[in-house]
């Protein structure tokens, strides 16, 4: 009978206490403090344990915690005297940004604020001390959610000072999630006020504090140094390619089955591996959310745990309204593929639409995509990553999200497809035109009805075949047969399966008169470029092979 689980439980000293199912990370603690850094930032996906592991470091050290031996006796850390002797002693300011999701920059500063007002209300007690002046209570009493901006990014500076005042001690500073408001700048449009603020709010933080003595930030993405960084003094940023703390965060193969033998599971290892199993943090393969592997052990059942967790609009609306290329890399990808480019860790939320290879890097990041290997081009020296998606759990909410994507016509499309199974050509042109009036502009990213772009949309409908024929076809898009680059093909699994050519064109009234003409030169282009040669090549007979022109003008779609 294996250890009770606390699902969701992100208090330390909780789970101790509790006896709840712990794997112990304490090696964290010897292996940071032993590393020196000023500052460290540590990316990891979101429920990997970075939430707990700030509770574990504040536990640790605060003097707030002193004397809790009880919490840490039984673990890797205690074992070091030297460590013992630490426990309990720093002031520590603690405080996280995960749930700063706000839609405004007003109420996303307000929400900082007030943060940081329960900090000091925490730390009340400074205000009887003889060491705090009258003018240092005046700013005490300032703190509130209507504070004002240039308070606010003094705010934890100064309580740096009460602090160090009081306890004669340099404080350690702990900030969890601190790119949470960050992301929802980026989605609700109040970037650059909120780098202003953030950047000022850290400068004082983190660079020009005499009495922070350590500091770790916690995040899923490493934003660019230009956007809040650069007035830091070149913090130690650890990121998932990093080797520093490789095993601290996550479960490790050997963790996981361990756990498994614990609860009776161990038949299961390799559905559990197939599933969950599959992060990369450095050189350590094998790396498991624990997110999943707790649920798995609380309910005994594979399901998708991790990729449920939160939101996943921001990875959704940044494919789904990507171009052409983002959309054949991604279909790539669904195929079971890798794709390989080089990479910047350091994301810059406000290129994600504009740079060809920074979503590739949030989703790298966000868990979603591991490494598979690298290459070094010598010459450029620039290292390129071969990528691919992460595990099963995630392709599963993937494809869930492409469904999603044509809920609005979810019927219509299924009912599109078996129209197109069974070459009803009458059928097919009903159902497409309903696709298309619902979702055509949900894909295009155009401002206005000139700048659309018919590819945006028919990338995003070749994404929903690969989901929804992917145990019947291999569908594959934009490669070369005969003597050019066919747009579709899908190429059947089962014998006496139909294959299909598809070819889709936008009407050009200086060469087509209606979109019956355009629909022919489609076809003619699949006859003259000779599309089918790859079909043949693999033994498939012409007259299994079905060929459609699609046509496109607006939200009107001819196929023929």
């Amino acid at each position: 009978m294996g250890r009770t689980i606390g699902i969701g439980i992100q208090d330390f000293g909780k789970i101790i206490e509790n006896h709840y199912f712990y794997v112990d990370k304490t090696s964290f603690i010897k292996e940071w403090w032993e590393s020196g850094d000023d500052v460290t930032l540590i990316t990891r996906p979101r429920r990997f344990g970075k939430t707990l592991t700030m509770s574990m470091v504040e536990q640790f050290f605060s003097i707030r915690y002193e004397g809790r031996k009880d919490l840490f006796e039984n673990l890797f850390i205690w074992k070091n005297e030297a460590y013992r002797e630490l426990q309990g002693t720093y002031p520590v300011i603690s405080l996280s940004f995960a749930n700063v999701k706000e839609a405004t920059y007003t109420n996303t500063k307000q929400r900082i604020c007030r943060l940081i007002t329960e900090l000091y209300e925490k730390n009340r007690f400074l205000l009887e001390s003889d060491l705090v002046t009258e003018r240092d209570k005046d700013f005490f009493l300032e703190m509130g959610k209507d504070m004002s901006e240039e308070t606010a990014s003094y705010a934890l500076y100064k309580l740096s000072d009460f602090l160090y005042r009081y306890y004669g001690k340099k404080v350690i500073i702990l900030l969890d999630e601190y790119d949470t408001p960050m992301q929802e700048a980026y989605v609700h449009g109040y970037w650059q006020d909120l780098t202003t603020f953030t950047r000022n709010l850290f400068n004082s933080t983190f660079k020009t504090n005499p009495w922070m003595e350590r500091a770790i930030m916690t995040g899923i993405t490493r934003i660019s140094k230009e956007s809040i960084f650069s007035d830091l003094n070149n913090p130690e940023v650890v990121t998932t390619t990093s080797e520093k703390y490789m095993d601290s965060f996550g479960f490790t193969e050997e963790e996981v089955f361990d756990a498994l033998e614990e609860f009776g599971l161990s038949e299961y290892k390799q559905d559990v591996k197939d599933w969950y199993d599959g992060f990369t943090f450095g050189t350590r393969t094998d790396i498991y959310n624990p997110w999943s592997i707790l649920n798995y052990l609380d309910k005994k059942k594979l399901t998708t745990y991790w990729a449920n967790t939160s939101s996943n609009n921001l990875v959704g609306k940044l494919i789904r309204e990507g171009n052409k290329t983002v959309k054949q890399e991604f279909e790539r990808l669904l195929r079971g593929e890798t794709i390989t480019m080089a990479l910047d860790e350091q994301v810059v939320y406000n290129q994600l639409s504009t740079k060809r290879n920074a979503i590739w890097s949030l989703l790298l990041a966000s868990g979603y995509l591991k490494v598979t290997g690298t290459e070094f081009e010598g010459r450029t020296g620039m290292v390129y990553y071969h990528l691919t998606i992460t595990n099963k759990e995630v392709r599963i909410m993937f494809e869930n999200m492409v469904r999603d994507w044509f809920a609005e016509s979810d019927d219509v499309y299924n009912d599109f497809i078996k129209a197109l199974l069974n070459g009803d050509v009458k059928a097919m042109n009903t159902y497409m035109n309903k696709v298309a009036l619902v979702t055509f502009s949900y894909f295009d990213t155009g401002k206005k009805p000139s700048e659309a772009e018919p590819e945006r949309f028919y990338h995003g409908f070749v994404l929903g075949l690969i989901v929804e024929l992917s145990g019947r076809y291999a569908v594959t898009s934009n490669r070369e047969s005969g003597f050019g680059r066919y747009d579709v093909v899908l190429e059947p699994l089962r014998e006496n399966d139909y294959a299909y050519i598809l070819e889709f064109k936008v009407h050009d009234p200086e060469d087509e008169k209606t979109l019956k003409d355009t629909v022919a030169a489609a076809l003619d282009q699949i006859e003259e470029k000779k599309y089918e040669t790859a079909l043949l090549a693999k033994g498939i007979s012409s007259e299994k092979i079905r060929k459609y022109g699609f046509a496109f003008e607006g939200q009107k779609v001819l196929i023929g």
